[in-house]
């Protein structure tokens, strides 16, 4: 396949080139259906003449169908582009980046969607589909737990999940409490999101993201918080986000005190509370009710989502602390994070 590829880049280097932009006018259908050849040529930054050729063509195909709704994929144009992504990965040389990208980073599994999240909102959600393909591939036979965090990466898996059978018997839960922040992003209101929108069952976590000490010792002693913190540490499924730190401590109100300690100890990265420098090292740590780092020891599957160029540092910085975890993150992410590492 990549010797065939090869002889195409260099023998019929148009070929190659129509190829990917037809991908990606059926990946971006695919994530907005319906939409329409106005907003879908804004997006993709095409002209709408060049645009209507195009998918005039994949209507010839019977790839997609016109309606005054917009258009969608046909099940062929669904079957069709789910082949093609495999090839793609070769074509757009992702496959190769991925596989550095594991042994830079030193985790378990790479996957890379096309694209820079910090440039296109359908990015994130790209991200958000292919997270949902591998809940769906690294489910147990039974009795699963899905601990989710916050944030608007794991918003977007929410969004991209659909009715399966196969999740009808999961009980979705929240990884941590609110966070104070957009309620839609809160991982209570993911959580509930995902039961829905999967067919299956949630439980809420109803405390707040940081506590005082006092406060803390209080409702970790309350029967009902004790009940719904252990499902969560039975997890056999974890999704969440990493977090830029200084964005995150200011998304968490955080003190002058605390924001000035990030600062002067180079915080870069988030998840689950606690802060990261460079080099992974715990530098703070929120007190907080919900999946501490050590519980994550004891889950099976543990999926990270995050992307954008600018990311690159948090994500490089967490995954020195979680080598076992599994990465979908944005070609932006990657590049940065590869050529940093180049210098």
């Amino acid at each position: 396949m990549n010797t065939l590829l090869d002889l195409q880049k260099k023998l019929l280097p148009d070929l190659v080139e129509v190829l990917g932009q037809r991908y990606r006018i059926l990946r971006f259908i695919r994530l907005m259906q319906p939409i329409g050849r106005r907003t879908l040529a804004g997006n993709l930054e095409m002209s709408e003449r060049v645009l209507r050729s195009e998918v005039t063509f994949l209507k010839e195909q019977g790839l997609i169908e016109f309606a005054p709704t917009g258009m969608t994929l046909t099940d062929e144009g669904n079957n069709l582009l789910s082949q093609l992504e495999v090839v793609m990965k070769d074509v757009f040389q992702t496959r190769t980046m991925e596989e550095e990208l594991k042994t830079r980073l030193g985790i378990k599994d790479v996957h890379i969607v096309p694209g820079d999240s910090d440039e296109y909102a359908w990015v994130q959600k790209e991200m958000g589909r292919t997270c949902v393909t591998l809940i769906k591939q690294r489910m147990a036979a039974e009795n699963n737990v899905i601990a989710v965090t916050g944030g608007t990466s794991i918003a977007a898996v929410a969004e991209m999940l659909v009715p399966d059978s196969g999740l009808k018997e999961t009980l979705f839960v929240p990884a941590r409490g609110g966070l104070g922040e957009q309620v839609e992003n809160q991982a209570n209101t993911i959580c509930a999101t995902m039961a829905r929108k999967a067919m299956g069952s949630y439980r809420l976590l109803h405390v707040p993201d940081q506590l005082s000490k006092e406060a803390y010792e209080s409702l970790i002693s309350e029967p009902s918080v004790q009940d719904i913190l252990r499902l969560i540490q039975s997890a056999t499924m974890v999704i969440h986000g990493i977090g830029e730190a200084e964005a995150m401590a200011i998304r968490r109100n955080s003190s002058s005190r605390v924001l000035g300690e990030l600062k002067d100890k180079k915080a870069v990265a988030e998840a689950f509370g606690y802060y990261f420098n460079q080099s992974g090292e715990i530098i703070h740590k929120v007190l907080t009710i919900g999946l501490q780092l050590e519980d994550l020891e004891e889950i099976p599957c543990i999926i990270a989502v995050a992307g954008g160029a600018s990311k690159a540092e948090a994500i490089e910085a967490y995954m020195k602390r979680r080598p076992n975890q599994t990465l979908v993150t944005d070609e932006g992410a990657a590049r940065a994070i590869l050529a940093k590492n180049e210098v």
